[in-house]
């Protein structure tokens, strides 16, 4: 098995930290346009069914039955759709993890631009390898934690944060 030169360390931590970087803000980017469609969502259709039960408790429509029928059916169809909406926005939290994806890409950034100014002859592989993992490890865990409700176990690796 051939070594692992320090130019080889250099590029694989500077890869790893880009590839991380890329990934959450990439991933923030799709957390945001899900958030704003689902709020853009709710607010719509939440308005189209106090208006339509309003306009279908009036008598604007008495002896048109065909419009009658659209009106009385589209409250119910639109409050099960402001039902769904609702619940996939907060089932998926878009907003929640398009924050905290912003906040990680934000920090490894950081990390990555304070690992990049230290002199290579300063530069620890090993520390700066599990510093990058260990960060994206807890993150992960705290996405995971946040989505389903549940919280750190007691074997869960400790990544000292």
């Amino acid at each position: 098995m051939e070594k692992v030169t320090e130019n080889e360390q250099d590029k694989h931590i500077q890869e790893s930290y880009e590839r991380a970087i890329n990934y959450y803000w990439a991933s923030s980017k799709t957390n945001k346009k899900w958030y704003k469609l689902t709020r853009s969502l709710t607010i719509i259709v939440g308005a189209l069914v106090t208006l339509i039960a309003s306009l279908a408790s009036s008598k604007l429509f008495v002896g048109y039955q065909a419009l009658e029928i659209i009106f009385a059916l589209g409250t119910p169809i639109l409050a099960a759709a402001l039902t769904i909406i609702a619940g996939f926005s907060q089932s998926f939290q878009w907003g929640s993890a398009w924050q905290n994806m912003v906040i990680t890409a934000q920090y490894l950034q950081r990390e990555f631009d304070k690992y990049l100014v230290k002199a290579e002859s300063e530069r620890n592989y090993v520390e700066e390898a599990e510093k990058l993992n260990n960060y994206v490890i807890n993150e992960s865990v705290g996405f995971f934690e946040r989505m389903l409700g549940t919280t750190k176990t007691s074997d869960a690796p400790d990544t000292g944060k």
